[in-house]
């Protein structure tokens, strides 16, 4: 088989999509108004922004004034987390719960969070990567003012259990927050049946442009404004709106969203195939929850090899997916979210995650199969770690 390209890292970042360009190319050209200026050009991009509010709003169950657009979900996360916790401290109540594995947009902000006197209960995840509705609920306290748990994890895919923590927090009358940037288009979601309080996305992992995303604020919540300003989101993050980025966040979710059972039956049936043939490779694991994870997610462990090495080999022949090994911040320290589910240092670094868009085709998954083994096959034979798994020495207990 010849070298093709093949992007699947969409857990990353993906394309913009040609309907999500062709809805924002007006406001890039002829339609630049400011939206709070009271001219044609201006009304009509505040007018954009409020069909685009009502479009995000719909996608997951809210009311469209709990839409507040962001630059990103990192953004949307620190905007809920901090405020949240200054809610709290207003109330006497500085305890937080989140979990061991939750993006560093939360996991940076819990610890920033811990330096200004708040304490911080990190729940562990099981081998699958699941968090159990019952460690939540003994952990939280009477002072306790936000439970955080990503709704889909960025590495391994595992979907959380996010109603039945939900409802725990609602009967306990805390803040509910989580970080659904990877679960938005590739899940149902209702806010509300889902007793959700708070919650964060990103355009660019749905087809949309990177640099904007939204946080759905429930009604009554009203955190503190984000940035103080003009009168931009209702008073609470001023700033001149994206307009572009706010329509192709909308247009990107109006597309993912109107489609999802069809979208999960097909990549699921790739991502199956892929994981079963990946499999087959000696010493191989697949890391998360065989069935509650997302449609598109593999994540597979290769002993003996490095994840750097792997990713490289692969770019090679064209294919783009990404690590458990975190390469590209200049650290050598394997993924934390691998290491909470249990995997040694020596199998966290031979992690590979591919993720699947609606672009992918089963001719790609074809090449991957084809391809992945090969490169294993190829690295261990150069790997001193490999020789030593073969002698059946014990590796993980230095």
């Amino acid at each position: 088989m010849e070298k093709r390209f093949v992007y699947a890292d969409n857990s990353a970042t993906t394309k913009i999509s040609k309907p999500v360009l062709d809805a924002m190319m007006p406001y890039l050209t002829e339609g630049y108004g400011n939206a709070s200026s009271i001219y044609s050009i201006g009304m009509d991009s505040a007018r954009a922004i409020l069909k685009a509010r009502e479009t995000v709003a719909k996608a997951i169950g809210a009311k469209t004034s709990e839409i507040y657009f962001t630059s990103g979900g990192s953004e949307a996360d620190n905007w809920a987390i901090k405020c949240a916790a200054d809610l709290g401290a207003q109330r006497g109540k500085k305890h937080i719960i989140t979990t061991v594995f939750e993006h560093h947009a939360v996991l940076h902000t819990c610890e920033y969070l811990e330096k200004h006197g708040f304490e911080v209960t990190y729940v562990p995840v099981d081998e699958m990567g699941l968090v159990h509705v019952e460690d939540i609920e003994k952990a939280i306290r009477d002072d306790t003012c936000l439970v955080t748990v990503m709704f889909a994890n960025n590495e391994i895919g595992t979907i959380q259990p996010i109603a039945e923590i939900g409802a725990v927090c609602r009967e306990k009358k805390v803040l509910f927050h989580t970080d659904a940037v990877q679960a938005v288009g590739n899940v149902e979601i209702d806010v509300a049946k889902m007793n959700i309080d708070l919650l964060s996305m990103s355009g660019h992992k749905i087809h949309a442009p990177k640099g904007i995303g939204a946080m759905y604020m429930r009604t009554g919540v009203n955190l503190p404004n984000l940035i103080h300003g003009g009168a931009q989101e209702r008073s609470k993050r001023a700033g001149t709106e994206n307009v572009a980025g706010i329509v192709g966040l909308a247009k990107a979710i109006e597309l993912c969203t109107a489609n999802i059972p069809e979208k999960q039956a097909r990549l699921s049936k790739m991502r199956d195939r892929i994981i079963a043939e990946l499999l087959k490779i000696p010493e191989s694991r697949l890391n998360g929850d065989p069935k509650r994870r997302l449609a598109g997610n593999v994540n597979i462990s290769f002993r003996g090899i490095e994840g750097e090495s792997l990713l490289l080999s692969l770019d090679l022949e064209g294919i783009c997916a990404s690590s458990g090994s975190a390469c590209t911040s200049g650290s050598l320290d394997p993924s934390h979210v691998l290491l909470a589910i249990g995997l040694p240092h020596s199998t966290a670094h031979g992690s590979l995650r591919i993720s699947l868009s609606d672009d992918n085709t089963e001719e790609d998954a074809d090449y991957i199969i084809e391809k992945v083994p090969a490169i294993v096959s190829k690295l261990r034979a150069m790997s001193p770690l490999w020789e030593r798994i073969l002698r059946d020495e014990d590796i993980d207990a230095e």
